[in-house]
């Protein structure tokens, strides 16, 4: 498929130049239907990006489309703050029933506002106000949103460097595997913990992703996951697990720690909790930590009811069985195998690769390959994206509702782009 950029528009002349997906995949999308994008030349496009992750069921889902659709037309409540609505109480129930029981959580559920970044910042600070302490670790390569809360918590030097000001209160720590298995699991963080001259303030949380997908794919062990929640619990400080890419079903199960048998003192999701792409996000914890004051968090927006439609038809309708978590490990393999094909076709290219359920990536020793193939998948008709501190990471996160046939279809073209930039 050949590929006309589209000429200088209002695009370029009136949006800021902070604007950065548009800049990989030039062209203008029209419309987007399952698993894939039609641009306004009618081009179409197989989509493993998914929103980042926000579009776990695919692009106007009908299912949810019809509840949403049928909801505004009746005039449903559409902005609500916090106010108690037909809508979310639907939703708490439904979440309720298909997640939290079915899995025995206790969780209250806080609504902090429409995106992930509020999710982790009213996480940050119920931690930091329950147990009267201001130092939070998080993790070597890790990614929790963009406002400055979130920011103290990342580890990419680059979009840190965006916050202007110094971003203080958090301590990065070694993630699984980041020193080559060389060091015992959490030997220094531990040493840190008992040396009084260490500098490191007693944490009021620890702040971790099972699986770094902005980070570049690095699946932490269940073993490890235990090994960090018995040290929080040994140590008095809240494990938060940030669930915003890698929840709602994208690595197999609901919550993606659900593999380590662990539970988490709170949670944080977003993207596709809301079902079909819109703003919704959860600060999930236990109710012992629910010692906020009305009103002390709070977000204009944080009542999105029309998400919480499609959030509850979504629940209803792929997790009331356990159907779909069985058919994102079946095709999680399926793209490992093609992962193993592709890097037997080519010994030279250093490449490596990993994931869970239907998160991949493919790393390659030269970062600019990986751009280079993202590039001619685009081309070819394959939204990828790259990921890691380098870009080095061709990342493949299609909707979990992708048939086999759609899953083989982009896979080959993976494959074909790696033939052609290799």
């Amino acid at each position: 498929m050949t590929i006309t950029p589209p000429a200088l528009s209002v695009f370029e002349t009136l949006e800021s130049e902070v604007r950065s997906y548009c800049r990989s995949w030039p062209a203008v999308f029209d419309r987007a239907q399952g698993s894939y994008l039609f641009d306004e030349d009618g081009h179409r496009y197989l989509d493993f990006f998914a929103g980042a992750g926000a579009l776990n069921y695919g692009h106007n889902n009908p299912v949810l489309k019809r509840a949403l659709i049928d909801y505004l037309e009746r005039d449903g409540i559409t902005h609500g703050l916090d106010m108690g609505t037909t809508a979310k109480r639907a939703f708490l129930e439904s979440f309720q029933d298909n997640v939290l029981r079915p899995r025995d959580l206790p969780y209250k559920v806080m609504f902090p506002g429409p995106t992930g970044t509020n999710a982790v910042e009213a996480a940050l600070k119920l931690a930091r106000k329950v147990k009267g302490r201001e130092a939070i670790v998080s993790f070597t390569n890790a990614f929790h949103g963009m406002s400055l809360g979130s920011l103290a918590v990342t580890g990419n030097a680059f979009k840190r460097a965006g916050a202007g000001i110094p971003l203080v209160h958090g301590t990065p720590m070694p993630f699984d595997n980041y020193l080559d298995g060389q060091v015992p699991d959490f030997l220094w963080f531990e040493r840190l913990l008992e040396d009084q001259g260490s500098g490191l303030n007693t944490p009021a949380a620890v702040i971790v992703e099972t699986v770094q997908g902005e980070g570049g794919i690095n699946v932490a062990r269940p073993e490890w996951l235990r090994a960090l929640a018995d040290l929080c619990k040994r140590r008095d400080m809240l494990l938060i697990v940030d669930d915003i890419q890698m929840g709602c079903g994208r690595t197999g199960a609901f919550f993606s720690f659900e593999e380590a048998g662990i539970t988490p003192d709170i949670v944080t999701l977003s993207k596709s909790i809301g079902g079909y792409g819109l703003p919704m996000s959860l600060t999930l914890f236990r109710p012992e930590l629910d010692v906020w004051e009305p009103g002390e968090h709070n977000g204009t927006f944080r009542g999105n009811n029309p998400a919480f439609v499609t959030a509850a038809a979504a629940l209803d309708t792929y997790w009331a069985d356990g159907q779909l978590e069985k058919q994102t490990l079946v095709r999680g393999e399926q793209i490992e195998q093609a992962l193993i094909a592709i890097r037997a076709e080519h010994p030279g290219l250093e490449t490596t690769h990993r994931g869970r359920g239907l998160v991949w990536g493919l790393e390659f020793g030269d970062p600019q390959r990986a751009s280079a193939v993202a590039a001619r998948a685009f081309e070819l008709g394959l939204l990828i994206e790259t990921s890691g501190p380098r870009n080095e990471v061709v990342k493949l996160l299609p909707a979990l509702t992708v048939s086999p046939d759609e899953l083989d279809e982009g896979l080959r073209i993976l494959a074909r782009a790696v033939r052609e930039t290799a």
